[in-house]
């Protein structure tokens, strides 16, 4: 089995990426949902957020609010860091178990989709890098399309983000993605026959 890490900034189409994959027979794991699965009411990973971020970033059903918390972080390094270091290892592990049950599957391929591949080392569970890149013009249009987008937030969230370039260093495969997704079809389908 090989495990594909997909990774890129917001609104380079990592997604998209991962859904041609999937056609192609690849099993798919979101790094972020695998995140979200990790603070779940009453889990540790959310008493640690409550016990950094306060009880203001509750839902009144005490579901964490992904938007409150998100509001948060991306305009403080330290609160994004502080963050992340309560939740990465326990997604990690998470992903980790997935990875591995697909394995027992005796599944062909696996994409892990996960912005944060590089920076947060978790290299170390796939066997290759797939690096999505589009121009940060064309990643504020995709991003600002959404219902109730807000441009500063993305904007910022943008900047906050590692760039490209050095993601790159540590890439196996760029993929360029400006929009094309015919041409972005036949490169996966071409990348999908080259994998062992």
């Amino acid at each position: 089995m090989v495990v594909i890490g997909i990774t890129g900034n917001i609104g380079s189409g990592k997604s998209t990426v991962c859904r041609f994959l999937a056609e192609l027979g690849a099993a798919v794991i979101d790094a972020d949902e695998a995140a979200q699965e990790t603070y779940k009411p009453h889990s540790q990973a959310w008493q640690e957020i409550i016990d950094t971020f306060g009880t203001e970033v509750l839902q009144p059903s005490k579901e964490i609010n992904r938007v409150k918390l998100a509001q948060l972080v991306f305009s403080s390094p330290e609160a994004l860091t502080q963050l992340n270091e309560i939740v990465h290892p326990k997604a990690y592990q998470l992903v980790k178990e997935k990875i591995e049950s697909y394995r027992r599957l005796g599944t062909k391929a696996v994409a892990l989709e996960a912005i944060l591949l590089i920076e947060a080392t978790w290299t170390t569970l796939v066997d290759e890098v797939w690096l999505v890149i589009a121009s940060p013009e064309i990643a504020l249009q995709r991003l600002t399309r959404h219902p109730g987008a807000d441009r500063d937030q993305i904007l910022a969230r943008l900047k906050s983000q590692t760039p490209a370039e050095d993601k790159a260093k540590h890439a196996d495969e760029i993929i360029h993605n400006e929009g094309d997704l015919t041409r972005l079809r036949e490169k996966i389908t071409e990348l999908w026959n080259k994998l062992d």
